[in-house]
C-alpha cells in the first residue's frame, strides 16, 4: 500500500465550512496515531503543537490555529481538537488490512482560510512521512 487521498468533500452551512477526506495510509494504525496525536507527529506534517495534553478535555495549542481543548480522545483511534479560529479538527483511524489504515478526517470551521487543496498538500506530506524507508 503506497497511500492515497480520495477526493475531498466540502460542505457549507451558512458561515460554517466542513471538509471531509478519506486517506489510505501505508502504515499500521498505531504508527499513524503518533502522527496525529503527538506534538512531534503533528509538527512533522501539519502544524506545530505547542501544547497537547493527550486526554479528553486536555489543553491543545496548534500554532497559527489557536488554543482550545481535546474534544474527543480514544487512544489509537480518535483524536479531535477544537481550537480558536481553527475550528474542529478530527482524525478517526480504522484498520485496513494487515499493514495499513484509513484516516477519516473532518475539519469544521467558520469563515475562510482553509481549503481542500491545502489539506491535500498536508496529507501528501503525511503519506511521505509514513512511507517505509528503503531497505
Amino acid at each position: 500500500m503506497s497511500g492515497s487521498i480520495e477526493q475531498g468533500i466540502s460542505q457549507t452551512h451558512g458561515n460554517t465550512h466542513i471538509l471531509h477526506f478519506l486517506v489510505r495510509l501505508p502504515r499500521p494504525m498505531e504508527q499513524v496515531w503518533t502522527a496525529v496525536a503527538t506534538p512531534e507527529g503533528l509538527g512533522s506534517w501539519f502544524t506545530a503543537a505547542d501544547v497537547l495534553e493527550p486526554r479528553l478535555d486536555g489543553i491543545v495549542a496548534l500554532r497559527d490555529l489557536g488554543t482550545g481543548r481535546v474534544t474527543a480522545w480514544d487512544v489509537d483511534r480518535v483524536a479531535e481538537y477544537t481550537v480558536g479560529h481553527g475550528g474542529r479538527i478530527r482524525f478517526h483511524l480504522e484498520r485496513a488490512g494487515g499493514e495499513g489504515c484509513v484516516l477519516r478526517f473532518t475539519h469544521e470551521f467558520q469563515g475562510e482560510g482553509e481549503s481542500e487543496a491545502g489539506w491535500r498538500a498536508r496529507f501528501e506530506r503525511l503519506i511521505e512521512n509514513l512511507r517505509p524507508s528503503p531497505a
